[in-house]
């Protein structure tokens, strides 16, 4: 018996005008647009855009160079040298990220044990040339000294769920 309903409402193509009912209702329901370059839409604190490291309060790099990031990096973007400085710390020599590789995953972000590298909520940035592609160290620390405030602002609002 049940066969027998699903090939009545196949003859009579009652599937076919339940999806054109449901087109004519959207069709005039209200449509709201966004002017992009003016207006943006609202992101979470967990949206991940463009890379940045950051700095503690004195000024010095967080990253201790642990090769993490790199590791765990599913994409192979991220490429760190480090050596060891006078006071015995390790640190970054080279930090470079390849955007065209990155799959902006935020693994790495998950597996800083210092919050050295963060994906902030930037997502308006192109390249016009070949390498530009490749961000170094001192381009992710100055993004991070930009960002500073909202990447912390970011991080408060998404406190309570980490």
């Amino acid at each position: 018996m049940h066969a027998l309903g699903r090939w009545v409402r196949s003859l009579l193509l009652v599937e076919l005008f339940e999806g054109l009912a449901l087109t004519g209702r959207l069709f005039f329901a209200h449509k709201f647009t966004i002017r992009y370059p003016e207006e943006h839409t609202p992101k979470s604190p967990r949206y991940r855009g463009l890379h940045a490291l950051r700095r503690y309060a004195n000024g010095e790099e967080r990253c201790i160079a642990c090769k993490l990031c790199e590791a765990v990096c599913p994409a192979l973007a991220i490429t760190i040298d480090s050596e060891m400085r006078e006071d015995g710390t390790r640190r970054t020599t080279r930090y470079d990220i390849d955007l065209f590789k990155c799959v902006y995953c935020g693994l790495c972000e998950e597996a800083c044990p210092v919050d050295s590298i963060v994906l902030t909520a930037i997502t308006d940035f192109h390249f016009e040339k070949r390498g530009e592609q490749i961000y170094t160290k001192e381009m992710l620390l100055a993004f991070g000294d930009n960002y500073e405030a909202q990447i912390a602002a970011d991080r408060a609002a998404d406190a309570p769920y980490r």
